[in-house]
């Protein structure tokens, strides 16, 4: 009875600080696109909308080496023999390798990727420039979701909610220094976006501070029995995240045809706001993650 209440506890407090984290992170997406609509007006929308699959693509594959390799490590962290203590490392340098090549396919074939998204000449001046500034925060993101998988996953929920609603704070700070008060417009929400994984990331370093800490870092080479082990079960979250960004692509296709580029904005806004709904489920499905990869390898 006792351990089924502290379970219940367990579950309670990852999954409340997962809610909030989740709802910060939408927060600022919705923040973002205000900034964009008065700066850019509705060409900056549709700019945005039609950038949003290719950003939603490297967010997902940040998501799918996060929670694979965290599924990974809560399942053998407290197992005797344990092989897979550098995982974390492996995930680090793997996630930043594949951000640098999303910067070099972004920023070689950006007209090309931005027409198969839907762009024309009237967005292409505004998506290109931003498509280039935002992939440059491809290897950061990824190995954020890296580490904020991680850490919760060593038992810290609490350091990664503060993570995450401390990026949505400084960014939204900044997101508006750049736009409106430097008047870098879109562009400026752009390199904004650049501050989301960093601040994240530097907060996330307080995890060597934490007195149950068992996660160590220790960089090395990516073994790929051990990779391959992480993509397959990480790949349930990359569809999961990624059916976000192919619903835009093919609502932005239709509604072009149908319309044009206010359709396109217009929709952004609806879209963005959807984020709020998912972020509360999201925050469950995050909080439950470590304890169903716990107990599974309790009793495995």
């Amino acid at each position: 009875m006792e351990s089924k209440k502290t379970i219940i506890q367990e579950f309670a407090n990852y999954t409340v600080k997962n809610i909030f984290a989740s709802l910060g992170l939408s927060l600022y997406v919705i923040v973002d696109t205000l900034f964009i609509a008065i700066a850019a007006g509705a060409i900056g929308l549709a700019s945005l909308n039609i950038v949003l699959p290719i950003f939603n693509l490297f967010n997902s594959v940040g998501l799918m080496l996060g929670i694979g390799g965290a599924t990974i490590y809560s399942m053998n962290k407290g197992s005797a023999g344990n092989n897979t203590h550098s995982l974390y490392g492996q995930l680090l340098v793997l996630g930043i390798s594949v951000g640098i090549f999303f910067i070099i396919i972004a920023n070689t074939f950006t007209n090309q990727l931005l027409y198969l998204m839907g762009a024309n000449s009237q967005t292409i001046t505004t998506a290109a420039p931003y498509l280039r500034i935002i992939s440059l925060s491809a290897p950061l993101f990824i190995i954020n979701y890296v580490s904020v998988n991680f850490i919760r996953n060593d038992g810290n929920p609490k350091l990664t909610m503060l993570a995450t609603l401390s990026e949505t704070g400084v960014v939204v700070l900044i997101d508006y220094l750049f736009v409106f008060v430097l008047k870098l417009g879109m562009n400026g929400a752009a390199f904004a976006t650049l501050f989301a994984p960093l601040t994240s990331l530097i907060i996330l370093t307080n995890h060597r501070f934490f007195p149950d800490r068992k996660l160590k870092l220790k960089l090395k080479l990516p073994n790929l029995t051990l990779i391959k082990s992480v993509v397959r079960l990480g790949f349930p979250s990359l569809l999961t995240e990624l059916s976000t960004g192919v619903s835009i692509f093919f609502f932005n296709i239709v509604l072009l045809r149908l319309g044009g580029n206010y359709e396109v904005a217009a929709y952004g806004v609806i879209a963005n706001i959807a984020i709020i709904a998912l972020a509360f489920f999201n925050g469950i499905s995050f909080g439950m993650q470590p304890l169903v990869a716990r107990e599974y390898g309790k009793s495995h």
